[in-house]
């Protein structure tokens, strides 16, 4: 009896600290799992953010090539999966500008023997743009990235493409309407500048706003090399004005070819290279401006290579960052120049042959968000070249332009930047000195600008 009692007791104390073993173990395996499943995100997470450095470090553009777990985890702009909500943004870009000559000496004022457009910049306060950017990925082998800058004009659909993500052997495609990547400078967004505007020879060559917003298709190739090297090349549709202009009658006329190069200077220091060049069919009347006695037009009909090197040197140390940068582009342009009258009848056609370059050079110092800059610009170089029916021609004093400015960075979504240009870019030795208060701000989720 005795013996039986123990026994039950024993049962009795036994059994509940049996059931609490196995509800600590079963706690232990799952929080075992939730430690294993927390670990495999954050190597992904990390992957991905080690992939990014790596790319906007070597030059990489923006669009990084991101994996589709990271893709599917990350946060969207109104919080929840990426795939579902998108990264939005809006930049607004306003200038306020004085000058010693009036707006309408401005507005006619080109260069002669490269463009009669000009700058674009009024005296006054000027909003280029408030661009609107979204950005997001499609599935796991596509991302889809929007810039719809909105002016007094309206809402303009500047790029509108697709990129790849997930290519072999660092191959990627690009689609769509985008601006081209043949330069580094080329690719940038206003807001992105190191000055207001773009210098002197992508202005003569290329517009004030370079290449920009073309229909087309980019293939780039990322081959694995001791050093970042990347490879491309583009097949544009060629709307660009100035370089190429639009033709019912042709398809895709303009092309590019670029290499980059990146590596490492020191343990501070980075050194960029890219050589770079366009080439394709023209049909422009930009180049010249109506002749002011007859009031005849000019419509150039040709062929364009516009060849471009590029070099940018950083160094950071803590809060000091220093960049150094220039840039030589040399244009060989044939074709036949065709002169009309005001009542649009053919006057004369005649051969044109131009050979032209330009370069700028260009430092910016900053200091934890102060910053200093200057850029020196000059065209004609080492070739000037305007030949008409083989008679050179001669537009007065070579091109040249200098340019100071200060900015100031409050946070990342909001710049403050005053600069002075003195501007002999006309020939005819009237001085444009203007000073230009730029304010740049942002908000939504923007990516970081690329090397």
């Amino acid at each position: 009896m005795r013996i039986s009692i123990v026994v039950a007791l024993f049962a009795v104390t036994l059994s509940p600290l049996s059931a609490m073993a196995d509800t600590v173990e079963l706690r232990l395996k799952k929080l075992e799992e939730a430690v294993l499943r927390q670990a495999e995100i954050i190597d992904r997470q990390q992957k991905t953010i080690e992939e990014m450095k790596l790319m906007l470090e070597n030059g990489k553009t923006a669009e990084v090539r991101t994996s589709v777990d990271s893709s599917a985890k990350n946060s969207g702009f109104f919080g929840g999966s990426l795939m579902n909500n998108p990264y939005i943004s809006l930049i607004l870009d306003a200038k306020a500008q004085v000058s010693n000559l009036k707006n309408s000496a401005l507005e006619g004022r080109g260069i002669p023997g490269f463009t009669s457009e000009g700058s674009g910049l009024r005296n006054g306060f000027n909003v280029d743009a408030a661009e609107l950017l979204i950005f997001a990925p499609v599935d796991p082998y596509f991302n889809l990235y929007t810039n719809i800058p909105v002016n007094g004009d309206g809402a303009v659909l500047e790029e509108a493409y697709f990129v790849t993500t997930s290519l072999p052997q660092g191959f990627q495609l690009k689609g769509g309407r985008f601006k081209s990547n043949a330069s580094r400078l080329n690719s940038q967004h206003p807001h992105a500048w190191d000055f207001a505007e773009l210098p002197l020879a992508y202005r003569s060559f290329l517009g004030p706003e370079a290449l920009g917003g073309e229909n087309g298709v980019q293939l780039t190739w990322m081959p694995s090399l001791p050093v970042y090297t990347l490879l491309g090349v583009e097949a544009l549709q060629g709307a660009n004005p100035l370089l190429f202009g639009d033709d019912s009658n042709w398809g895709p006329h303009a092309f590019s070819a670029f290499a980059r190069l990146s590596f490492d200077t020191g343990e501070e220091s980075t050194l960029y290279l890219s050589p770079w060049a366009m080439f394709g069919k023209t049909r422009t009347s930009a180049v010249l401006a109506a002749d002011e006695t007859t009031g005849n037009s000019f419509d150039l009909r040709g062929d364009s290579r516009l060849y471009g090197l590029e070099a940018v040197w950083k160094w950071n140390s803590g809060p000091h960052k220093l960049s150094l940068q220039g840039e030589y582009l040399y244009l060989d342009q044939r074709g036949d120049l065709g002169e009309t009258d005001p009542a649009g009848a053919m006057v004369k056609i005649e051969p044109l042959k131009r050979h032209q370059d330009g370069a700028y050079l260009q430092a910016a110092y900053h200091f934890n968000r102060f910053g200093v800059g200057a850029r020196y610009d000059r065209m004609e170089i080492f070739a000037d070249t305007f030949e008409r029916s083989g008679a050179k021609q001669s537009f007065g004093g070579k091109p040249w332009r200098i340019s100071a400015m200060t900015e100031y960075d409050f946070t990342e979504f909001s710049r403050i930047r005053a600069q002075f240009n003195h501007d002999r870019s006309d020939r005819d030795n009237r001085v444009n000195n203007e000073g230009i208060l730029q304010l740049t701000f942002t908000i939504g989720a923007h990516g970081a600008h690329p090397f």
